[in-house]
């Protein structure tokens, strides 16, 4: 359309445009927005000059395309749209290359902006540029439309004016695989494997066979688009290649040797997508493929060459983003508390994935997070899938040329063996156990190899192998296994090569989770190397060793508190505390750490414990302080985090032992928790329900005078459709309600005003299908309630007891599930009628206790005795139609 700039104006963008680009400056974006953005006309002056000005430069007409891509919303608004939108397709269409290709990305963000149904003349356009004689501007084109495939598939996806865009342009797609140029080929195969998960049905068996006809092509941009493509096709149609995989397969296997990695790295994940899929990995030639992943699996060259010269074990100094702090979070409290917790989606637990791959979550920054697409992990991540489906038959394939690395000259085979060794354990797991014998002694050999990356692969892989490492089948079997695999574990923490010290303390976390109590006689040998490590760590090192001690403690537990054990670690911990400021990023993991040791430590832990008590209660004092005076500096949430945890470990080792201490408080300490059940931070609610369970459970006196106004405020959590990140904040708010409603005792007027509201919301919370998360504390909290307020909450069993009993049915036997049945029995006893269309359910999972304890065992006689006399015709019937095995546990068991 015809549109005229205005001369000043013109020349006020031209000006800006000439002013940056020759004074080799960034451009004023935010200058050039305020003036002109507001303007209708001033995507038009820009689209101008691109198209309209050959007089100026291509670099200044470039730099207006340049604004045009960064500003593209404009387009929405621009005045008039239909000449900026024209002026782009004659530029894309002109004869300068430079211009095209600058044209190029502006068109692409402007479908993106518009929508292809709002832009139809573009796709129209670049569909006949297709058919340009000029072989280079079909190329600007499909180089158009391959973005556009790639960034908006579904968007192209559309009927407009009647007609489907797809059914023009992939047929001529297809008809380009086979082009004379290989830029064309190249573009082609990319825009169709874009849309293989896109309406693509009818066109798949034809896309094959373009494929199949192109695996013989060697130019490798067009092979790096076929290897890709046919990853697509194994996800979408994987019943296609089997007829095909001997013609596949031989072409992946030759693509992933390629040197460029752009080749052989959707080349190797080809091999990761089938190996997953049960219906194609049978047709996989197991003796090719497996060797050549094996291979794959060894460093590349320029990773290797990075980390030379390790003969003498160079130490690494931390860099500052290590001591960026970890974002911590509260464990999520729950029947199981005393187990060791799951991390929180928060607060990842520091650890060393499979493949060597690191998982600590350092904020956004992915500078510390592992590749997810490196050629080695993706190999090892095969192999993974290959194990899992093949097992024996995989490791009968591997065993040898494994044997071969391990036993190399070469120290890159030698590591690579490692890898791989730890790739396929938990696959071949039974098949690889006879071995284990000579391959343990082995990886705890090479822990002292000269070159780090080998100790660091045989750590991970050692913990690959721990369960049968710590498993006390014989003294023999630890003094030549475990004891080994611990004390060399203990060298690599003292390491001075930082790679090795984190997976060494990575490592030797996840042994200790194995071994738990078979620990108790090396505490002295392992808290010498663990605190002898203290000083020569920093950073991130440094939170994986405070995990590794505080996992000790909570293995162990009651074993620390030990004399020798005590002066041995407390000193230096609280000689660490004394010395951190309050804004140190070190000291919230620190307070994390001495969370777990004072629960272990129970009151050996007292001599230390007030001024920890006093430093935590500070902190969360000064959050309320900074309510009631918003003036104040607002405390941070890992410290409140920290002080909370901490807080409860105390609460949970030393129990009534702290009512000096809070009686002291002043405020008492209840107050300034009950402000932090509501603080706006997810992990700081969570870090504060959990102290307020802890308190119910070891000092309930102390904590009674405060229950209305915690539970004016727990009601809140309980959401059967939380957000995700308050999920954990749910779950420790339940807990905590059964916890407190336990220890008011039976009847408790004060609680008692709280039942009905905090039933309905546990019930809605357990029918919630998509509560999964919250089922668990939400149904032993409602057995608890109903055990100490049976009258308020026996007559609602028909609404929960068939949930009630699907989620209680697979949870660990333990005193706290023991309390929440007690609480079911003794409301069948008051409404038997309640779960008569339960009844199958109930006497399940009445049977499927092992072993109840004497005591409960009565409880459950009792009651299935009073559900039996409530109504004997109808029980009679009902257990008729009982499966013979439930019937027969009932008669032996309990005489019904």
């Amino acid at each position: 359309m015809a549109w005229n700039p205005q001369p000043t104006a013109l020349q006020e963008v031209l000006t800006i445009i000439h002013e940056t680009t020759e004074n080799n400056v960034p451009l004023p974006l935010d200058q050039i927005l305020n003036n002109l953005t507001r303007q209708p006309e001033y995507a038009a002056y820009l689209a101008h000059i691109l198209t309209a000005m050959p007089q100026e430069d291509e670099s200044i007409r470039s730099v207006a395309a340049y604004l045009l891509k960064n500003n593209a919303r404009l387009i929405l608004d621009a005045s008039p749209e239909e000449y900026v939108k024209s002026a782009l397709l004659r530029a894309l269409g002109g004869d300068s290359v430079m211009i095209r290709a600058a044209a190029g990305p502006v068109i692409l963000s402007f479908l993106g902006v518009l929508e292809p149904r709002n832009w139809p003349e573009c796709l129209s356009q670049l569909v006949k540029m297709l058919d340009c004689p000029d072989l280079e501007k079909q190329e600007a084109a499909l180089d158009v439309l391959e973005k556009a495939c790639e960034d908006y598939p579904r968007k192209l996806d559309v009927e407009i004016g009647g007609t489907r865009p797809l059914d023009l342009m992939i047929p001529i797609f297809l008809s380009f695989t086979d082009h004379q140029s290989s830029k064309m080929r190249s573009h082609a195969v990319a825009c169709l494997s874009n849309f293989v998960h896109v309406n693509f049905e009818c066109y798949a068996d034809t896309f094959m066979r373009c494929l199949l006809r192109r695996t013989i092509d060697q130019d490798p941009s067009v092979r790096r688009p076929v290897c890709r493509a046919f990853v697509s096709l194994a996800l979408a149609y994987p019943q296609m290649l089997i007829p095909e995989m001997g013609n596949v397969a031989e072409f992946m296997l030759d693509a992933m040797q390629d040197k460029d990695e752009n080749i052989a790295l959707p080349a190797t994940e080809f091999w990761l997508t089938v190996s997953q899929n049960p219906g194609i990995a049978p047709s996989l030639r197991l003796n090719k493929v497996a060797p050549a992943l094996l291979d794959r699996i060894i460093h590349y060259e320029d990773i290797v060459l990075c980390r030379e010269g390790d003969a003498d074990h160079p130490p690494l100094t931390d860099t500052q983003p290590d001591n960026k702090p970890r974002q911590y979070g509260a464990k999520s409290r729950g029947f199981d508390r005393d187990a060791r917790s799951e991390p929180s989606a928060e607060a990842p637990k520091p650890c060393i994935e499979a493949y060597g791959e690191e998982t600590i979550d350092w904020d956004d920054d992915d500078e510390f997070r592992g590749d997810e697409s490196n050629i080695r992990r993706c190999a090892a991540k095969a192999l993974d899938a290959l194990a899992r489906h093949f097992d024996q038959g995989l490791l009968d394939v591997l065993l040898a040329p494994l044997k071969d690395k391990l036993g190399s000259n070469d120290w890159l085979q030698r590591e690579s063996g490692i890898l791989a060794l730890g790739a396929i354990s938990e696959g071949c797991i039974k098949a690889i156990e006879p071995h284990l014998p000579t391959f343990v002694p082995y990886l705890i050999n090479a822990l002292d190899d000269s070159t780090y990356l080998v100790r660091s692969t045989s750590c991970w892989t050692l913990g690959s192998y721990v369960e049968w490492i710590a498993q006390p089948i014989s003294d023999e079997h630890q003094q030549k296994y475990f004891v080994p695999t611990m004390k060399g574990l203990l060298r690599m923490v003292l390491d001075n090569n930082k790679e090795v010290q984190e997976a060494g303390c990575c490592t030797f976390v996840t042994l200790e989770e194995a071994a738990g109590i078979e620990l108790a006689p090396y505490i002295e040998l392992i808290l010498h190397d663990l605190l002898g490590a203290l000083d020569m760590y920093d950073g991130k090192n440094l939170l994986l060793l405070y995990d590794a001690i505080a996992t000790l403690a909570d293995v162990v537990g009651r074993k620390l508190s030990n004399s020798i054990y005590v002066e041995l670690l407390m000193p230096p911990l609280t000689d660490r505390w004394a010395k951190l400021k309050d804004e140190d990023v070190k000291l919230t993991p620190l307070l994390e750490c001495l969370a777990s040791v004072a629960i272990a430590l129970g009151q050996a832990f007292l001599p230390y414990g007030p001024p920890l008590f006093r430093k935590c209660y500070s902190t969360i004092l000064h959050y309320q302080q900074y309510q009631q005076n918003p003036d104040l500096e607002e405390p941070d949430k890992p410290s409140l985090v920290a002080a909370l945890s901490l807080l409860a470990g105390l609460t949970q080792g030393l129990g009534m032992s702290l009512e000096s201490l809070i009686s002291q408080s002043q405020p008492n300490l209840l107050m300034p928790v009950t402000t932090c059940l509501r603080h706006p931070k997810a992990a700081v609610r969570q870090s504060a329900y959990a102290l307020v369970g802890e308190m119910a459970v070891s000092c309930f006196t102390l904590l009674k005078p405060h229950i209305p106004g915690i539970m004016a405020q727990l009601m809140l959590q309980l959401d059967s459709e939380p957000v995700l990140e308050f999920v954990d904040v749910s779950n420790n708010a339940a807990w905590s309600a059964g916890e407190v409603a336990l220890r008011c005792g039976r009847d408790d007027p004060e609680f008692r005003h709280w039942v009905p509201s905090l039933i309905s919301r546990l019930i809605l919370i357990l029918l919630d299908p998509e509560a999964s998360s919250l089922h668990v504390n939400a149904a032993v909290s409602i057995g608890r309630i109903g055990l100490r307020n049976t009258d308020l909450v026996a007559p609602r069993l028909p609404e929960f007891a068939l949930a009630w009993c699907t989620v209680m049915y697979d949870i660990t036997d333990n005193e706290e599930k023991e309390s929440a049945f007690r609480g079911l029995c003794t409301m069948l006893r008051v409404n038997p009628a309640g779960i008569s269309k339960s009844l199958l359910w109930v006497c399940n999972i009445i049977v499927h206790w092992t072993q109840p304890s004497p005591p409960l065992n009565k409880i459950f006689a009792t009651a299935l005795q009073t559900l039996k006399r409530h109504d004997e015709t109808s029980w009679s019937a009902q257990v008729a139609a009982f499966p013979p095995l439930i019937q027969e546990q009932l008669a032996t068991r309990y005489g019904v």
